[in-house]
């Protein structure tokens, strides 16, 4: 009958764990419920054969006891595993862990964004090496399924720009801080509460986070090796309730982004790529404008297909446990077929300098009210080449605030300009000084 797998088309496929956590625990669970659905809709027989942890002594609900091992060997060395999922996280040695299972020839499905956004290459490499599959939608915008698409429906796409809101926490933050006038200390202690934000929140607020997801993102976007240290990040903590209130007045709201841009053309010549993450002004009428609290989204720019966006949860334990079941569902119909799909990566990237990046800008000065100094401001960035595009002014006694929004214009040119601003004896202080992403 159509649509019925034959016997002969049924495989047992043993699935071993490494690591029982948040995610990893979760994961199981669901494995485990919806393995039969799986198994009656396209025959793979998915078994969940053995788990390491560092104590299979440790009661974990949920999980069959018998399951549990403390030999990392039982998984990525032995015969009756088919498949290996990572889910300890960090980088070692979940690294060493992930070689040996490719090294050993087992396909491997992993959540960690550290480790491939730091060692993607080698692993790629370890894996093709042995033709076997390694999966890590997990690592980049979780039940989002946008790098099974940039692996394979856009593996001919001249993909030539990647914006996204990629981190759930910081997102959720300025949504508060932008809607409800909240301060950032307030926010970020009622994100923790809320479970939303780390007790360290630093790899969330600082642009860490995203800096690894744009790194995978950028990569298999442009087929350019981009590792996470290339990316150039700025974190939310500097962010003032006034910024939020001037972004409103002038049609914008503020981001936390991630950013990559490839320049140049095809051809011997080869082209650069620019790959940042930083706090913006985003044109309301922008569709990541619209990307509130803890959701994620991504906004490619290709050649041939034009403008796509791509929207959903980006973390979470189900999120997560439904894009690691994805993979291993792929991964498994891949050992059944005895095939696997290579990481489409050229060559290493060649960076565009940071300075040389173009940006629209908004920046905040307050300056003496006085006669000539608005002249002597514009005068410092005329010389630098920074055009301006709207200029507004608050008096507020002995002092005004100045809002400039310039054209677009180099970074190092704004940076050059504001370092000689801090110099003039009128200018008592520079603000804001943030991006533009416009419509």
């Amino acid at each position: 009958m159509a649509g019925v797998y034959a016997p002969a088309m049924y495989r047992c496929i043993n699935v071993g764990m490494l690591g029982a956590g948040n995610i990893g625990a979760t994961f199981a669970e669901f494995l485990l419920s919806r393995a039969p659905e799986i198994k009656g809709i396209n025959g793979l027989d998915l078994r969940l054969t053995r788990i390491v942890v560092r104590d299979a002594g440790k009661a974990r609900p949920g999980l069959p006891a018998g399951l549990l091992t403390e030999d990392v060997k039982a998984v990525t060395d032995a015969e009756d595993i088919d498949v290996v999922v990572e889910v300890m996280g960090g980088i070692e040695p979940a690294r060493a862990y992930v070689l040996a299972a490719l090294r050993a020839g087992k396909p491997v499905v992993t959540a960690n964004k550290e480790l491939i956004a730091k060692h993607g290459p080698e692993l790629y490499a370890a894996a093709d090496a042995t033709g076997v599959d390694l999966f890590f939608e997990t690592a980049a915008v979780a039940s989002v399924p946008i790098l099974r698409l940039l692996r394979e429906s856009f593996l001919g796409e001249d993909i030539t720009s990647v914006l996204g809101i990629v981190n759930g926490t910081s997102n959720y933050m300025l949504t508060r801080m932008s809607e409800e006038g909240l301060g950032y200390a307030e926010v970020l202690r009622q994100a923790q509460e809320a479970g939303y934000a780390e007790p360290d929140p630093t790899n969330d607020v600082s642009g860490a986070d995203a800096a690894s997801k744009l790194a995978i993102l950028a990569s298999l976007a442009f087929k350019r090796a981009i590792a996470v240290d290339d990316v150039e990040r700025e974190g939310i903590e500097g962010l003032e309730r006034e910024d939020f209130e001037i972004a409103d007045r002038f049609g914008y709201v503020i981001k936390s982004v991630a950013k990559a841009d490839v320049f140049g053309t095809t051809g011997a010549g080869g082209r650069e790529v620019g790959v940042q993450v930083f706090p913006a002004l985003v044109d309301r009428n922008h569709p990541l404008a619209n990307v509130r609290n803890t959701f994620n989204a991504v906004f490619l720019r290709g050649s041939a297909a034009g403008d796509q966006m791509f929207y959903g949860h980006g973390a979470g334990r189900l999120p997560s446990a439904s894009a690691l079941l994805g993979d291993l569902v792929t991964a498994a119909d891949h050992v059944r077929r005895g095939t696997h799909r290579a990481v489409p990566l050229g060559s290493p990237a060649t960076l565009r300098p940071t300075e040389l990046l173009t940006h629209p800008h908004y920046l905040k000065l307050d300056v003496t009210d006085a006669p000539g100094v608005l002249s002597e401001v514009t005068g410092v960035l005329g010389r630098h080449g920074v055009s301006i595009r709207s200029i507004t002014q608050e008096d507020r006694a002995s002092r005004a605030r100045v809002v400039f929004i310039t054209h677009r214009v180099e970074e190092g040119a704004v940076r050059k300009a504001v370092e000689e601003l801090r110099g003039l004896d009128s200018v008592l202080g520079v603000g804001g000084m943030l991006r533009i992403v416009e419509a």
